[in-house]
C-alpha cells in the first residue's frame, strides 16, 4: 500500500486531524522515519499519531515487460494524523529532512486537509487496480511490436491512460486507419 508509520492505539483511531507536511524531495521516507523516532523519544504519541507517504501501484514497461510498483503520488509530501498543540507544530517542523506544514507559512496555523480530501487520498492510495504509465503523447511516431498489425509504423492519435491502451493512427489503404492497442504492443521510435 503506502510506507506507512503509526504509533497509535485503538483508542486514538479517530483523533488528531491530517496535515500535509513539506519534506524535501525524495527523503520522504527519512522525514516519516525521522519524525517518528522524534515522537518515540520524546513520547508524544499522544499528539502526533501517523505518518503516511501517499503512494499509488503503477504498471511501467522495463525490459519489454510489465512491472508494478509503488509510487509516490506527491513527491516531496508526507501526510502527517496529529493533534495540533504548539508541541507538535514544533516536533514536526524542527524534524530533519521536513521543511513545515503546508498552509502554514511563516510559523501560521498550519490548515488541517478537510474529512473530504482525506477520503478521496485514502482511496487512492488504497485501491488495488494499478494505474498504467504511458509515455507516449498523440502525434509520437510507434512501432508496434505485437499482434496483427506487428513491425508497422503509425502515430499515436490517443493515449488512454486508464485503460493502459493506445489508439495508434496506421497508414492502410491510402488512408490512417485507428488501431486500438495495448501500450506494450507499441515502442516509440526515436
Amino acid at each position: 500500500m503506502s510506507a506507512r508509520t503509526t504509533s497509535k492505539t485503538n483508542a486514538q483511531e479517530a483523533q488528531g486531524d491530517w496535515y500535509a507536511v513539506h519534506t524535501y524531495s525524495g527523503y520522504e521516507q527519512a522525514a516519516v522515519r525521522n519524525l517518528m523516532q522524534r515522537v518515540e523519544s520524546l513520547n508524544v504519541g499522544h499528539l502526533i499519531f501517523e505518518a503516511v507517504i501517499p503512494t499509488e501501484t503503477r504498471v511501467r514497461m522495463k525490459g519489454g515487460k510489465r512491472v508494478e510498483e509503488r509510487e509516490r503520488i506527491y513527491p516531496g509530501y508526507i501526510l502527517v494524523r496529529m493533534i495540533l498543540t504548539e508541541e507538535s507544530q514544533f516536533i514536526v517542523r524542527t524534524t530533519p529532512r521536513i521543511s513545515g506544514f503546508v498552509g502554514g507559512a511563516r510559523g501560521g496555523v498550519p490548515t488541517p486537509l478537510s474529512q473530504k480530501e482525506v477520503d478521496a487520498l485514502f482511496a487512492r492510495i488504497q485501491s488495488q487496480t494499478a494505474k498504467h504509465h504511458i509515455d507516449l503523447h498523440p502525434g509520437d511516431t510507434v512501432q508496434i511490436i505485437d499482434g496483427p498489425f506487428k513491425d508497422q509504423e503509425g502515430r499515436v492519435g490517443e493515449v488512454d491512460e486508464e485503460r493502459g491502451m493506445v489508439r495508434v493512427l496506421v497508414p492502410m489503404f491510402g488512408r490512417d486507419t485507428p488501431v486500438e492497442l495495448d501500450y506494450a504492443q507499441v515502442r516509440r521510435i526515436s
